[in-house]
Protein backbone atom coordinates (compact mmCIF):
# COMPACT_ATOMS: atom_id res chain seq x y z
CA UNK A 1 0.00 0.00 0.00
CA UNK A 2 1.16 3.57 0.01
CA UNK A 3 3.30 5.11 2.47
CA UNK A 4 1.23 7.34 4.75
CA UNK A 5 2.89 10.90 4.16
CA UNK A 6 2.18 12.96 7.29
CA UNK A 7 5.39 13.81 9.01
CA UNK A 8 4.38 16.67 11.31
CA UNK A 9 6.53 15.42 14.25
CA UNK A 10 7.84 18.66 16.22
CA UNK A 11 7.43 17.98 19.81
CA UNK A 12 5.18 20.79 21.35
CA UNK A 13 4.69 24.15 22.10
CA UNK A 14 5.72 25.74 24.98
CA UNK A 15 2.31 26.49 26.32
CA UNK A 16 1.28 22.44 25.60
CA UNK A 17 4.40 21.54 27.72
CA UNK A 18 3.19 23.88 30.42
CA UNK A 19 -0.36 21.87 30.32
CA UNK A 20 1.36 18.80 30.61
CA UNK A 21 3.69 19.36 33.62
CA UNK A 22 0.56 20.95 35.49
CA UNK A 23 -1.09 17.93 34.20
CA UNK A 24 1.34 15.59 35.85
CA UNK A 25 2.40 17.32 38.92
CA UNK A 26 -1.68 17.52 39.88
CA UNK A 27 -2.18 13.67 38.75
CA UNK A 28 0.66 12.81 41.11
CA UNK A 29 -0.71 14.28 44.31
CA UNK A 30 -4.43 13.61 43.50
CA UNK A 31 -3.07 9.94 43.23
CA UNK A 32 -1.13 10.51 46.74
CA UNK A 33 -4.16 11.65 48.17
CA UNK A 34 -6.18 8.29 46.48
CA UNK A 35 -3.83 5.90 48.59
CA UNK A 36 -3.95 7.60 51.54
CA UNK A 37 -7.99 7.12 51.19
CA UNK A 38 -7.51 3.70 49.91
CA UNK A 39 -5.20 2.98 53.10
CA UNK A 40 -7.38 4.46 55.38
CA UNK A 41 -10.00 2.30 55.00
CA UNK A 42 -7.76 -0.62 54.91
CA UNK A 43 -6.82 0.85 58.52
CA UNK A 44 -3.50 0.86 57.68
CA UNK A 45 -3.16 4.68 58.98
CA UNK A 46 -5.92 6.80 60.67
CA UNK A 47 -6.62 9.71 59.02
CA UNK A 48 -10.10 10.53 60.68
CA UNK A 49 -13.35 11.20 58.52
CA UNK A 50 -12.52 14.71 58.37
CA UNK A 51 -9.48 14.55 56.52
CA UNK A 52 -10.90 11.57 54.53
CA UNK A 53 -13.91 13.58 52.84
CA UNK A 54 -11.59 16.26 52.36
CA UNK A 55 -9.24 14.17 50.51
CA UNK A 56 -11.94 12.81 48.40
CA UNK A 57 -13.57 15.87 47.46
CA UNK A 58 -9.63 16.90 46.33
CA UNK A 59 -8.93 13.76 44.44
CA UNK A 60 -12.39 13.78 42.86
CA UNK A 61 -12.15 17.36 41.65
CA UNK A 62 -8.68 17.23 40.51
CA UNK A 63 -8.64 14.37 38.97
CA UNK A 64 -11.61 15.21 36.59
CA UNK A 65 -9.60 19.03 36.31
CA UNK A 66 -6.48 16.98 34.95
CA UNK A 67 -8.21 14.81 32.94
CA UNK A 68 -9.01 17.77 31.38
CA UNK A 69 -6.08 20.14 30.93
CA UNK A 70 -4.84 16.98 29.57
CA UNK A 71 -7.15 15.97 27.39
CA UNK A 72 -7.22 19.73 26.55
CA UNK A 73 -3.19 20.14 25.27
CA UNK A 74 -3.68 17.02 23.32
CA UNK A 75 -6.57 18.19 21.69
CA UNK A 76 -5.34 21.89 21.27
CA UNK A 77 -1.79 20.55 19.81
CA UNK A 78 -3.34 18.76 16.98
CA UNK A 79 -6.22 20.78 16.00
CA UNK A 80 -3.83 23.80 15.94
CA UNK A 81 -2.49 21.90 12.72
CA UNK A 82 -5.70 21.85 10.79
CA UNK A 83 -7.58 25.21 12.43
CA UNK A 84 -5.94 28.36 13.30
CA UNK A 85 -6.37 28.69 17.07
CA UNK A 86 -5.43 31.26 19.33
CA UNK A 87 -2.52 30.87 21.53
CA UNK A 88 -3.30 33.91 24.24
CA UNK A 89 -7.04 31.64 24.84
CA UNK A 90 -5.45 28.47 25.41
CA UNK A 91 -3.07 30.12 28.28
CA UNK A 92 -5.97 32.00 29.65
CA UNK A 93 -7.56 28.51 30.38
CA UNK A 94 -4.80 27.21 32.01
CA UNK A 95 -4.34 30.83 34.15
CA UNK A 96 -7.65 30.19 35.29
CA UNK A 97 -7.43 26.90 36.03
CA UNK A 98 -4.89 27.43 38.54
CA UNK A 99 -6.82 29.96 40.15
CA UNK A 100 -9.73 27.81 40.22
CA UNK A 101 -7.53 25.11 42.14
CA UNK A 102 -6.05 27.80 44.11
CA UNK A 103 -9.73 28.49 45.41
CA UNK A 104 -11.00 24.94 45.94
CA UNK A 105 -7.39 24.30 47.85
CA UNK A 106 -8.21 27.24 50.27
CA UNK A 107 -11.79 25.74 50.64
CA UNK A 108 -10.96 22.13 51.60
CA UNK A 109 -7.69 22.55 53.31
CA UNK A 110 -8.14 26.11 54.91
CA UNK A 111 -12.07 25.66 54.89
CA UNK A 112 -12.57 22.14 55.90
CA UNK A 113 -15.22 22.04 53.18
CA UNK A 114 -15.56 18.03 51.89
CA UNK A 115 -18.86 17.85 50.13
CA UNK A 116 -17.59 15.71 47.80
CA UNK A 117 -16.82 16.62 44.29
CA UNK A 118 -20.54 16.40 42.79
CA UNK A 119 -21.33 19.51 45.17
CA UNK A 120 -24.89 18.15 45.43
CA UNK A 121 -27.37 20.65 46.78
CA UNK A 122 -28.45 21.25 49.35
CA UNK A 123 -25.56 20.29 50.98
CA UNK A 124 -22.81 23.17 50.26
CA UNK A 125 -25.27 25.68 51.94
CA UNK A 126 -26.45 22.87 55.49
CA UNK A 127 -23.38 21.99 56.64
CA UNK A 128 -24.09 21.48 60.12
CA UNK A 129 -21.27 23.78 61.21
CA UNK A 130 -18.84 21.50 59.37
CA UNK A 131 -17.89 24.03 57.42
CA UNK A 132 -18.47 28.17 56.75
CA UNK A 133 -20.41 29.31 54.18
CA UNK A 134 -17.78 31.25 52.95
CA UNK A 135 -15.94 27.63 52.26
CA UNK A 136 -18.53 26.58 50.21
CA UNK A 137 -18.78 29.44 47.98
CA UNK A 138 -15.28 29.09 47.82
CA UNK A 139 -14.90 25.86 46.48
CA UNK A 140 -18.45 26.68 44.12
CA UNK A 141 -16.37 29.81 42.74
CA UNK A 142 -13.03 27.95 42.25
CA UNK A 143 -14.95 25.18 39.90
CA UNK A 144 -17.12 28.02 38.17
CA UNK A 145 -13.05 29.54 37.57
CA UNK A 146 -11.98 26.86 36.11
CA UNK A 147 -15.30 26.35 34.12
CA UNK A 148 -14.73 29.66 32.57
CA UNK A 149 -11.77 29.26 31.50
CA UNK A 150 -12.65 25.96 29.34
CA UNK A 151 -15.71 27.98 28.07
CA UNK A 152 -13.27 30.62 26.19
CA UNK A 153 -11.24 27.90 25.14
CA UNK A 154 -14.30 25.75 23.23
CA UNK A 155 -15.60 29.34 21.89
CA UNK A 156 -12.15 29.71 20.71
CA UNK A 157 -12.06 26.22 19.20
CA UNK A 158 -15.74 26.53 17.61
CA UNK A 159 -14.93 29.99 16.25
CA UNK A 160 -11.51 28.33 15.19
CA UNK A 161 -14.04 25.60 13.10
CA UNK A 162 -16.49 27.96 11.50
CA UNK A 163 -13.77 29.75 10.10
CA UNK A 164 -12.53 26.80 8.35
CA UNK A 165 -15.52 24.69 7.64
CA UNK A 166 -18.35 27.55 7.79
CA UNK A 167 -20.20 25.33 10.23
CA UNK A 168 -20.19 22.55 12.68
CA UNK A 169 -22.18 20.46 11.23
CA UNK A 170 -19.36 20.23 8.09
CA UNK A 171 -16.43 20.40 10.67
CA UNK A 172 -18.16 16.97 12.21
CA UNK A 173 -18.23 15.46 8.36
CA UNK A 174 -22.22 15.84 7.47
CA UNK A 175 -21.70 16.55 3.90
CA UNK A 176 -19.73 13.49 3.46
CA UNK A 177 -21.92 11.28 5.86
CA UNK A 178 -25.47 12.12 4.75
CA UNK A 179 -24.30 12.67 1.10
CA UNK A 180 -22.59 11.40 -1.53
CA UNK A 181 -18.48 10.84 0.26
CA UNK A 182 -15.88 12.67 -2.07
CA UNK A 183 -13.44 11.54 0.24
CA UNK A 184 -12.80 15.01 1.65
CA UNK A 185 -13.89 14.79 4.81
CA UNK A 186 -12.40 16.58 8.08
CA UNK A 187 -9.58 14.59 9.63
CA UNK A 188 -10.74 12.75 12.44
CA UNK A 189 -9.24 15.37 14.64
CA UNK A 190 -11.42 18.01 13.76
CA UNK A 191 -14.48 15.54 13.87
CA UNK A 192 -13.47 14.88 17.79
CA UNK A 193 -12.74 18.30 18.73
CA UNK A 194 -16.09 19.49 17.02
CA UNK A 195 -18.41 16.85 19.09
CA UNK A 196 -16.08 17.83 22.44
CA UNK A 197 -16.95 21.84 21.82
CA UNK A 198 -20.45 21.22 21.11
CA UNK A 199 -21.22 18.98 23.81
CA UNK A 200 -18.77 20.54 26.54
CA UNK A 201 -20.43 24.39 25.73
CA UNK A 202 -23.65 22.99 26.86
CA UNK A 203 -22.46 21.25 29.61
CA UNK A 204 -20.47 24.09 31.12
CA UNK A 205 -23.52 26.36 30.14
CA UNK A 206 -25.73 24.10 32.77
CA UNK A 207 -23.03 23.71 35.41
CA UNK A 208 -22.12 27.50 35.35
CA UNK A 209 -25.95 27.85 35.72
CA UNK A 210 -26.45 25.99 38.58
CA UNK A 211 -23.08 26.88 40.65
CA UNK A 212 -24.08 30.56 40.32
CA UNK A 213 -27.89 29.53 41.56
CA UNK A 214 -26.23 27.79 44.43
CA UNK A 215 -23.46 30.50 45.43
CA UNK A 216 -26.60 32.69 45.78
CA UNK A 217 -28.72 30.47 47.93
CA UNK A 218 -25.81 29.81 50.28
CA UNK A 219 -26.05 33.21 51.41
CA UNK A 220 -29.34 33.69 50.71
CA UNK A 221 -31.25 31.00 51.56
CA UNK A 222 -34.77 32.36 50.62
CA UNK A 223 -33.70 32.20 46.95
CA UNK A 224 -34.80 28.57 46.65
CA UNK A 225 -33.61 25.77 44.35
CA UNK A 226 -35.60 22.88 43.12
CA UNK A 227 -33.42 19.65 44.29
CA UNK A 228 -34.45 17.82 41.52
CA UNK A 229 -33.29 20.47 38.79
CA UNK A 230 -30.10 20.88 40.97
CA UNK A 231 -29.02 17.14 40.52
CA UNK A 232 -30.39 17.25 36.83
CA UNK A 233 -28.09 19.88 36.33
CA UNK A 234 -25.03 19.02 38.22
CA UNK A 235 -25.10 15.08 36.65
CA UNK A 236 -25.74 16.40 33.40
CA UNK A 237 -22.71 18.95 33.77
CA UNK A 238 -20.51 16.45 35.46
CA UNK A 239 -21.01 14.27 33.15
CA UNK A 240 -20.60 15.32 29.98
CA UNK A 241 -17.77 17.08 30.86
CA UNK A 242 -15.48 13.74 32.34
CA UNK A 243 -16.62 11.69 29.24
CA UNK A 244 -15.28 14.41 27.06
CA UNK A 245 -12.03 14.23 28.53
CA UNK A 246 -11.59 11.02 26.81
CA UNK A 247 -13.02 11.95 23.41
CA UNK A 248 -10.05 14.82 23.81
CA UNK A 249 -7.44 12.72 24.51
CA UNK A 250 -8.67 9.91 21.85
CA UNK A 251 -7.32 12.30 19.41
CA UNK A 252 -3.73 11.08 20.29
CA UNK A 253 -4.48 8.04 19.22
CA UNK A 254 -6.08 8.81 16.06
CA UNK A 255 -2.94 11.08 15.29
CA UNK A 256 0.03 9.02 16.35
CA UNK A 257 -0.52 5.01 15.97
CA UNK A 258 -0.84 6.13 12.14
CA UNK A 259 2.75 7.45 12.16
CA UNK A 260 3.52 4.69 13.50
CA UNK A 261 1.64 2.30 11.26
CA UNK A 262 2.38 4.47 8.00
CA UNK A 263 -1.38 4.01 7.67
CA UNK A 264 -3.83 6.91 7.76
CA UNK A 265 -6.86 7.12 10.28
CA UNK A 266 -9.80 7.25 7.80
CA UNK A 267 -12.85 9.57 8.48
CA UNK A 268 -14.76 7.54 6.92
CA UNK A 269 -18.69 6.65 7.00
CA UNK A 270 -18.61 4.30 9.91
CA UNK A 271 -16.20 6.77 12.09
CA UNK A 272 -18.86 10.08 11.33
CA UNK A 273 -21.75 8.81 11.74
CA UNK A 274 -20.48 7.31 15.00
CA UNK A 275 -18.98 10.62 16.21
CA UNK A 276 -22.44 12.10 15.55
CA UNK A 277 -24.41 9.79 17.38
CA UNK A 278 -22.39 10.30 20.52
CA UNK A 279 -22.88 14.07 20.07
CA UNK A 280 -26.10 13.57 20.89
CA UNK A 281 -26.19 10.10 23.06
CA UNK A 282 -23.47 11.78 25.50
CA UNK A 283 -25.76 14.84 26.39
CA UNK A 284 -28.88 11.91 27.08
CA UNK A 285 -27.17 9.80 29.11
CA UNK A 286 -27.02 10.54 32.31
CA UNK A 287 -29.59 9.51 34.16
CA UNK A 288 -28.44 5.92 34.48
CA UNK A 289 -26.87 7.72 37.41
CA UNK A 290 -30.57 8.60 38.21
CA UNK A 291 -32.28 5.33 38.14
CA UNK A 292 -33.51 5.18 42.11
CA UNK A 293 -34.34 8.63 42.20
CA UNK A 294 -37.78 7.96 42.23
CA UNK A 295 -39.16 11.01 41.68
CA UNK A 296 -37.30 11.89 38.40
CA UNK A 297 -39.80 11.40 35.29
CA UNK A 298 -40.19 7.46 34.18
CA UNK A 299 -39.49 9.00 30.38
CA UNK A 300 -35.52 9.85 31.71
CA UNK A 301 -35.16 7.12 33.28
CA UNK A 302 -36.22 4.93 30.38
CA UNK A 303 -34.36 7.25 28.06
CA UNK A 304 -30.54 7.18 30.21
CA UNK A 305 -31.30 3.45 30.51
CA UNK A 306 -31.41 2.96 26.87
CA UNK A 307 -28.82 5.37 25.73
CA UNK A 308 -26.58 4.16 28.52
CA UNK A 309 -26.44 0.78 26.20
CA UNK A 310 -26.22 2.51 23.01
CA UNK A 311 -23.43 4.76 23.87
CA UNK A 312 -21.10 2.22 24.52
CA UNK A 313 -21.01 0.91 20.76
CA UNK A 314 -20.40 3.53 18.49
CA UNK A 315 -17.17 6.23 18.97
CA UNK A 316 -15.85 2.73 21.35
CA UNK A 317 -16.74 0.36 18.68
CA UNK A 318 -15.34 2.00 15.63
CA UNK A 319 -11.94 3.47 17.73
CA UNK A 320 -11.47 -0.05 19.07
CA UNK A 321 -11.76 -1.58 15.66
CA UNK A 322 -9.95 0.85 13.78
CA UNK A 323 -7.24 0.67 16.00
CA UNK A 324 -6.81 -3.14 15.69
CA UNK A 325 -7.06 -2.91 12.09
CA UNK A 326 -4.41 -0.11 11.83
CA UNK A 327 -1.57 -1.72 13.47
CA UNK A 328 -2.69 -5.28 12.08
CA UNK A 329 0.11 -6.41 9.87
CA UNK A 330 1.70 -3.24 9.78
CA UNK A 331 5.30 -4.03 10.73
CA UNK A 332 4.69 -1.01 13.56
CA UNK A 333 8.16 -0.83 16.07
CA UNK A 334 6.53 -1.18 19.46
CA UNK A 335 8.24 1.55 21.65
CA UNK A 336 6.76 3.23 25.03
CA UNK A 337 4.55 5.60 23.12
CA UNK A 338 2.56 3.67 20.39
CA UNK A 339 2.49 0.42 23.18
CA UNK A 340 0.63 2.88 25.55
CA UNK A 341 -1.62 3.90 23.01
CA UNK A 342 -2.51 0.68 22.22
CA UNK A 343 -2.76 0.06 25.93
CA UNK A 344 -5.45 2.46 26.60
CA UNK A 345 -8.12 1.29 23.31
CA UNK A 346 -7.91 -1.86 26.12
CA UNK A 347 -8.63 0.65 29.11
CA UNK A 348 -11.17 2.22 27.29
CA UNK A 349 -12.81 -0.76 26.49
CA UNK A 350 -12.54 -2.00 29.74
CA UNK A 351 -13.81 0.53 31.42
CA UNK A 352 -17.21 1.03 29.53
CA UNK A 353 -17.78 -2.92 30.69
CA UNK A 354 -18.68 -2.01 33.84
CA UNK A 355 -20.82 0.90 33.19
CA UNK A 356 -23.54 -1.34 30.54
CA UNK A 357 -23.35 -3.82 33.36
CA UNK A 358 -24.56 -1.15 35.65
CA UNK A 359 -26.64 0.24 33.62
CA UNK A 360 -29.25 -2.19 34.01
CA UNK A 361 -31.83 -1.43 36.27
CA UNK A 362 -31.56 -4.71 38.11
CA UNK A 363 -28.02 -4.18 38.59
CA UNK A 364 -28.29 -0.59 39.21
CA UNK A 365 -30.82 -0.65 42.27
CA UNK A 366 -27.77 -3.00 44.11
CA UNK A 367 -24.41 -2.05 42.75
CA UNK A 368 -24.76 1.81 41.87
CA UNK A 369 -23.73 2.81 45.50
CA UNK A 370 -20.84 0.43 45.45
CA UNK A 371 -17.21 0.09 44.56
CA UNK A 372 -18.01 -1.17 41.83
CA UNK A 373 -18.77 2.50 39.97
CA UNK A 374 -15.56 3.92 41.12
CA UNK A 375 -14.22 0.54 39.21
CA UNK A 376 -15.99 1.57 36.31
CA UNK A 377 -14.35 5.09 36.06
CA UNK A 378 -11.33 4.45 37.53
CA UNK A 379 -11.14 1.81 34.81
CA UNK A 380 -12.15 3.77 32.17
CA UNK A 381 -10.30 6.82 32.78
CA UNK A 382 -6.75 5.44 34.40
CA UNK A 383 -6.19 2.58 32.10
CA UNK A 384 -7.89 4.56 28.90
CA UNK A 385 -7.78 8.10 29.21
CA UNK A 386 -4.74 8.81 31.26
CA UNK A 387 -2.98 6.17 29.37
CA UNK A 388 -3.29 7.79 26.32
CA UNK A 389 -1.85 10.69 28.07
CA UNK A 390 1.02 9.10 28.65
CA UNK A 391 1.49 7.77 25.78
CA UNK A 392 1.51 11.47 24.19
CA UNK A 393 4.19 12.62 26.97
CA UNK A 394 6.32 9.81 25.74
CA UNK A 395 5.28 10.76 21.74
CA UNK A 396 6.62 14.14 22.36
CA UNK A 397 9.54 13.89 24.64
CA UNK A 398 11.27 10.89 22.80
CA UNK A 399 14.30 12.48 21.66
CA UNK A 400 14.90 10.38 18.26
CA UNK A 401 12.00 8.43 17.63
CA UNK A 402 14.09 5.24 16.40
CA UNK A 403 15.75 4.94 20.13
CA UNK A 404 15.53 2.21 22.17
CA UNK A 405 13.45 2.56 25.08
CA UNK A 406 15.20 2.55 28.24
CA UNK A 407 14.58 -1.18 30.57
CA UNK A 408 13.25 0.94 33.12
CA UNK A 409 10.55 2.56 31.05
CA UNK A 410 9.57 -1.02 29.80
CA UNK A 411 9.42 -2.56 33.38
CA UNK A 412 6.82 0.65 34.07
CA UNK A 413 4.94 0.22 31.68
CA UNK A 414 4.28 -3.87 32.84
CA UNK A 415 4.05 -2.61 36.44
CA UNK A 416 1.58 -0.12 35.74
CA UNK A 417 -0.91 -2.27 33.35
CA UNK A 418 -0.52 -5.30 36.32
CA UNK A 419 -1.18 -3.24 39.12
CA UNK A 420 -3.93 -0.68 37.38
CA UNK A 421 -5.74 -3.77 36.79
CA UNK A 422 -5.37 -5.09 40.18
CA UNK A 423 -6.26 -1.80 41.65
CA UNK A 424 -9.76 -1.89 39.82
CA UNK A 425 -10.54 -5.26 39.66
CA UNK A 426 -10.36 -4.57 43.75
CA UNK A 427 -12.65 -2.17 42.89
CA UNK A 428 -15.28 -4.07 41.38
CA UNK A 429 -14.82 -7.43 43.57
CA UNK A 430 -15.47 -5.30 46.21
CA UNK A 431 -18.13 -3.74 44.84
CA UNK A 432 -19.50 -6.97 43.70
CA UNK A 433 -19.10 -8.14 47.52
CA UNK A 434 -21.60 -5.02 48.26
CA UNK A 435 -19.11 -2.75 49.64
CA UNK A 436 -20.43 0.55 49.96
CA UNK A 437 -18.56 3.55 48.09
CA UNK A 438 -17.43 6.78 49.68
CA UNK A 439 -17.09 5.53 52.95
CA UNK A 440 -14.16 6.57 55.80
CA UNK A 441 -14.14 3.49 58.01
CA UNK A 442 -15.43 -0.18 56.54
CA UNK A 443 -16.67 -3.30 58.37
CA UNK A 444 -14.05 -5.48 59.14
CA UNK A 445 -14.88 -8.00 56.70
CA UNK A 446 -14.28 -5.50 53.72
CA UNK A 447 -10.88 -4.71 55.10
CA UNK A 448 -8.90 -7.22 53.19
CA UNK A 449 -10.06 -5.90 49.94
CA UNK A 450 -8.95 -2.79 51.00
CA UNK A 451 -5.60 -3.71 51.68
CA UNK A 452 -5.16 -5.60 48.28
CA UNK A 453 -6.20 -2.13 46.36
CA UNK A 454 -3.81 -0.32 48.53
CA UNK A 455 -0.79 -2.44 47.63
CA UNK A 456 -1.90 -2.32 44.06
CA UNK A 457 -2.52 1.56 44.13
CA UNK A 458 0.85 2.11 45.40
CA UNK A 459 2.50 0.35 42.57
CA UNK A 460 -0.20 2.40 40.25
CA UNK A 461 1.55 5.35 41.70
CA UNK A 462 5.64 4.18 41.68
CA UNK A 463 5.44 3.00 37.62
CA UNK A 464 3.31 6.40 36.91
CA UNK A 465 6.28 8.31 39.04
CA UNK A 466 8.56 6.79 36.91
CA UNK A 467 6.31 8.31 33.40
CA UNK A 468 6.61 11.60 35.18
CA UNK A 469 10.28 12.00 35.65
CA UNK A 470 11.36 10.61 31.84
CA UNK A 471 8.41 13.49 30.90
CA UNK A 472 10.23 16.13 33.25
CA UNK A 473 13.83 15.20 32.01
CA UNK A 474 12.85 15.11 28.91
CA UNK A 475 11.01 18.68 28.88
CA UNK A 476 14.04 20.14 26.94
CA UNK A 477 13.82 17.20 23.96
CA UNK A 478 10.17 17.83 23.84
CA UNK A 479 10.45 21.49 22.59
CA UNK A 480 8.71 22.37 19.91
CA UNK A 481 12.30 23.21 18.44
CA UNK A 482 14.03 20.34 19.12
CA UNK A 483 15.40 18.31 16.43
CA UNK A 484 14.23 15.25 15.55
CA UNK A 485 14.92 11.81 13.54
CA UNK A 486 12.28 10.79 11.41
CA UNK A 487 9.71 7.79 12.32
CA UNK A 488 10.95 4.75 10.98
CA UNK A 489 8.47 3.23 8.63
CA UNK A 490 6.90 -0.08 9.20
CA UNK A 491 7.56 -2.81 7.18
CA UNK A 492 4.12 -3.26 5.50
CA UNK A 493 4.03 0.28 4.44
Amino acid sequence: MAAYTKTVDRGASPAVLAYLVTAVATLLLMMVFGVLMRMEQAELIALGPMWFYQLMTLHGAGMVGIAAIAGAAIMWHFLAQYVALSPRIFLANLGLFLAGVAMILASVIGGHFHGGWTFLHPLPSRSMGMWSPGAAALFMGGLLVIGTGFLLLHLDIARALLARYGGLGRALGWPQLFGRDDGNAPPPTVVASTMVTIVNLVGLVAGASILAMMMVNVYLPSFAIDALLAKNLIYFFGHVFVNATIYMAVIAVYEILPRYTQRPWKANRPFLASWTASTLMVMFIYPHHLLMDFAMPKWMLVMGHVIGYLNTVPILLVTAYGGLMLVYRSGIRWDMASRLLFLSLFGWAAGAMPAFIDGTIGVNYVMHNTMWVPGHFHTYLLLGMITMVFGFMYYIGKPARDGIDAALDRVALWVFAIATLGFTLSFLYSGKASVARRYAAHLPEWVPYDRVAAVFAVLVVAAVLVFATRFLLRLPAASMDAPRTALARGAGA
